[in-house]
């Protein structure tokens, strides 16, 4: 599912889009209202959280403009005491809205809890299912499955395994993944992405997949070999 943020405060869009994209959104930034309109009222978004202090063009206007031409869920982005912006803006025809300062998580929640009422969203966000050979994970329920049976792997395992299947091929570095999978840089030394690429191989091996499936790439990282 695609999120695209509207927030002139960089350093928060970044925090916020690495958390995002670990728990397996693509993330897209603007930072200011006017190309915020443009973004969300063209075909690329499923969801849009919107802050309501813009620079040029304020929240409020930025919302009007965007429930003109499209229908495209927003979460409102609000100061904790801006009543009166929170009314406004759910009259106006936002889904939900979060007061800041707030947890990622509850972020989080929110913007499934609005996709989850979007049925041609849920529907769309169902039928996300990567296959290699025999393989398939399912993005929506979180499972892997080899030959229909299903492989048990921890949140972080999931994450690393979406990631290299969706890199269809192509090699991802260890720090690509560590951002996406895991949600942090990579540090010097940091040994846990290796320990859960060796976790993964070895409940790919007790199905009966072969462990060279995940592929090290000496010096860069990981890739999925084509068929496990």
């Amino acid at each position: 599912m695609r999120v695209l943020l509207i927030d002139d405060d960089i350093s928060l869009c970044e925090m916020l889009s690495d958390y995002l994209r670990a728990e397996g959104f693509d993330v897209g930034i603007v930072h200011d209202g006017r190309k915020g309109i443009v973004a969300a009222t063209g075909s690329e978004f499923d969801v849009a959280v919107l802050d309501i202090m813009m620079p040029q063009i304020n929240g409020i206007d930025v919302l009007r403009s965007i429930r003109r031409e499209s229908d495209i869920p927003i979460i409102m982005l609000t100061g904790r005491g801006d009543r009166m912006d929170r009314v406004i803006g759910l009259e106006m025809g936002a889904d939900d809205y979060v007061s800041k300062p707030y947890d990622p998580r509850e972020l989080l929640a929110r913007i499934r809890a609005v996709l989850r009422r979007r049925p041609e969203l849920s529907a769309r966000h169902r039928s996300a299912v990567l296959s290699r050979g025999q393989l398939d994970l399912d993005a929506a329920t979180r499972q892997l499955r080899w030959q229909g049976v299903p492989i048990e792997l921890t949140a972080s395992e999931f994450n690393v395994m979406e990631a290299l299947l969706r890199a269809g091929g192509a090699v991802k570095s260890k720090d690509e993944l560590s951002r996406e999978a895991l949600g942090r840089r990579r540090e010097a030394y940091d040994r846990s992405l290796d320990v859960h690429v060796s976790n993964i191989r070895q409940k790919l091996a007790n199905h009966g997949v072969a462990p060279v499936f995940i592929e090290t790439v000496r010096g860069v990282g990981y890739r999925v070999s084509d068929e496990p």
